[in-house]
């Protein structure tokens, strides 16, 4: 998600520039076989184009609506894992105490539950921000080579390090152990502060009601979670992507053909009027005018170009949107938001401010 408010036609340019050459041959085809090779019979008629391009409009606005209640939805569960983390923290700081422990602890044993119910907390985010950033088989960050040029220029932590490193440091061994041998390891997680919670309960650290309070804040976690994991996991419906990819490209590839014909016919107007015009004002700008209303279909070209970059880029637009956890620029910034959260918790709970992380830099003016 970018971090500063610019105007990205330059970086627009740039990430489409294979498109434009593209755009610019299919322009150029049609012209040279019609103008230069007299392929005459070489055209359409614009209504019935007009209609296929008015119907990939409404596919396309449908195509990135639903890509961008994606990456919304995914923004707010995010939003709801920083509300709930910073809530489960002020829990873990207040009800934790020695009122009705059954063997009183010092506020040093104190602490060091609560850390530690506080980095196994930071366990589980890192566990799911790197399920989070696998990859699938219908993510094109990866596929594309103008999106490989952008990932190949940042570092995505997720990337960098395994989970056994990062997860060094905030649990203990024979946690790490049991959540690296479990296929959903983010719930590994909480599946360990469950059974610490219970054992607080158990050694009179926390009552009944604060007890259930915990276990209900451990159940949002697992709802969160599950919303990120179902945007994850299932992907914007292939049969409506491929068929929107294929109509745009139609699109296309038939706009010259009936583009053509029309900025042929602008040209004979233009010439048809200069030639009466010259029977009586004969001048060098009026050979010039005729030779570029002779020359007129040659503006098929850019004018191709123009509009099928337009099609083209809210199609990919699209794309790169429905899948909000890939590590490009437009994605939920997931790895910085879980370092901001282990910063609040952290400072919450009154740690040493020398071993609290510092946030995470943007890279390319991007947050990740």
């Amino acid at each position: 998600m970018y971090v500063k408010r610019k105007f990205p036609l330059k970086g627009m340019l740039k990430w489409t520039r294979r498109d434009l050459l593209v755009f610019m041959i299919i322009g150029i085809i049609p012209v040279f076989l019609y103008k230069g090779l007299g392929f005459y019979w070489l055209h359409l008629p614009w209504l019935p184009i007009g209609v296929v391009g008015t119907a990939v409009a409404f596919i396309v606005s449908f195509k990135n609506n639903a890509s961008y209640d994606r990456l919304w939805e995914a923004r707010k569960i995010y939003g709801g894992i920083v509300n709930a983390s910073r809530s489960f923290t002020l829990m873990i700081n207040d009800f934790i105490s020695n009122r009705l422990a059954k063997e009183k602890l010092s506020n040093e044993q104190l602490f060091s539950i609560r850390k530690k119910m506080v980095m196994r907390h930071v366990a589980w985010m890192t566990s799911l921000r790197h399920a989070l950033r696998q990859h699938k088989p219908w993510e094109v960050s990866r596929i594309l080579k103008a999106d490989r040029e952008y990932m190949n220029r940042i570092k995505v932590p997720e990337w960098e390090h395994t989970l056994e490193e990062e997860l060094e440091g905030y649990v203990s061994q024979d946690e790490k152990a049991e959540i690296l041998s479990k296929k959903n390891k983010q719930a590994a997680c909480l599946n360990i502060q469950s059974r610490h919670v219970n054992q607080l309960l158990n050694q009179g650290l926390i009552d009944d009601f604060r007890h259930m309070e915990m276990q209900n804040m451990l159940t949002e976690f697992f709802t969160l979670q599950g919303k990120v994991e179902r945007i994850k996991n299932f992907p914007y419906p292939r049969q409506f992507a491929t068929l929107n990819y294929l109509f745009v490209w139609i699109f296309i590839i038939l706009l010259p053909l009936g583009m053509m014909h029309e900025f042929e016919k602008i040209g004979d107007m233009v010439v048809e009027s200069i030639r009466a015009h010259m029977l009586t004002h004969d001048s060098p700008i009026h050979a010039v005018v005729e030779f570029v209303g002779l020359n007129f279909i040659w503006f098929t070209i850019p004018f191709t170009v123009i509009v099928s970059w337009i099609f083209h880029t809210m199609e990919r637009i699209g794309e790169t949107t429905e899948n909000p956890f890939e590590g490009n620029p437009n994605d939920v910034p997931i790895s910085t938001m879980s370092r901001g959260i282990e910063i609040d918790i952290r400072q919450m709970i009154h740690d040493d401010p020398e071993l609290i992380p510092d946030p995470l830099p943007s890279q390319l003016d991007v947050q990740l």
